[in-house]
């Protein structure tokens, strides 16, 4: 298939090493407000996916991020900040990236060319029709993740898709494509930069907006937080002194006793 490669092309921005330090910045942050005006384009695609996703995860399905080297860090980033921000199950939202773990911290690029690789991973969580799988390529033509939609759409499993570039082969592959053209990078070629930036604030919308729907926020507060350090024991009790308008010294015995700032808003509210 032939499409444009926007993200192959030269960029706008010459001459990088004979600029000053504010110079390059100032590009660099030119180019990213590019990105955020890009994504203002795709909302109303944004809102299709998350509608989706919600029905999926009411039926007990799953939301799987897959991608490869950069696309596949910000998928497992936005995947493990799941459970401590919101309380889920941490198989409610996976990541997977080509290469697996090791991937995480070293670059293994030819993890990224194997057709099917992607789809045994997803196998291996037992993947099925209840579940929603986004894959991320800001090439929209990467073999671990093209393979991956193409398998999924084969076994009815509802897919999109967040990639740079229009009409690239991964959107065959995506019931709701998500094409966010952002333009050249500042350094040729370098998707690591607002392609990148870009991923990661569709997959904040993503799971934000889901799980807000799903009941995890309270007004504007993380009812549902993980209370696994003294930072987080002081946001919980700040949350719940303010939602049943009582004193700190109350509001840290309740969350003691019930472990949860949930339960602990739920048992004082319930009392009453």
């Amino acid at each position: 298939m032939n499409y444009r490669k926007i993200t192959e092309e030269d960029s706008i921005h010459n001459d990088l090493e004979n600029k000053s330090v504010l110079e390059i910045i100032k590009g660099i942050h030119l180019e990213d407000y590019n990105a955020l005006k890009a994504i203002e384009k795709v909302i109303p695609e944004l809102e299709k996916v998350i509608e989706k996703i919600v029905s999926q995860l009411n039926k007990n399905g799953r939301l799987f991020y897959i991608g490869a080297g950069t696309s596949g860090r910000i998928g497992v980033l936005d995947a493990s900040e799941c459970p401590p921000t919101f309380g889920t199950d941490p198989n409610t939202v996976i990541g997977v990236i080509a290469g697996g773990d090791k991937a995480l911290r070293n670059s293994i690029e030819h993890s990224e060319d194997d057709f099917l690789e992607g789809w045994k991973e997803l196998e291996s969580y037992n993947v099925n029709s209840n579940d929603f799988v986004i894959g991320i390529a800001a090439s929209g033509s990467t073999p671990f993740v093209v393979g991956s939609l193409k398998k999924c759409q084969e076994n009815n499993i509802p897919t999109a898709c967040i990639c740079s570039n229009p009409k690239s082969p991964i959107t065959d592959y995506s019931d709701y494509p998500i094409e966010v053209i952002v333009g050249p990078e500042y350094i040729s070629g370098s998707s690591r930069m607002k392609s990148g930036t870009s991923q990661k604030l569709i997959l904040n919308m993503i799971s934000t907006t889901t799980m807000i729907q799903l009941g995890h926020i309270k007004g504007n507060k993380m009812i549902d937080i993980q209370i696994t350090n003294e930072k987080l024991k002081d946001r919980g009790c700040r949350i719940i002194q303010e939602n049943l308008k009582i004193n700190y010294s109350e509001a840290f015995d309740l969350l003691d006793k019930h472990k949860s700032v949930r339960n602990a808003i739920e048992s004082k509210m319930t009392n009453e």
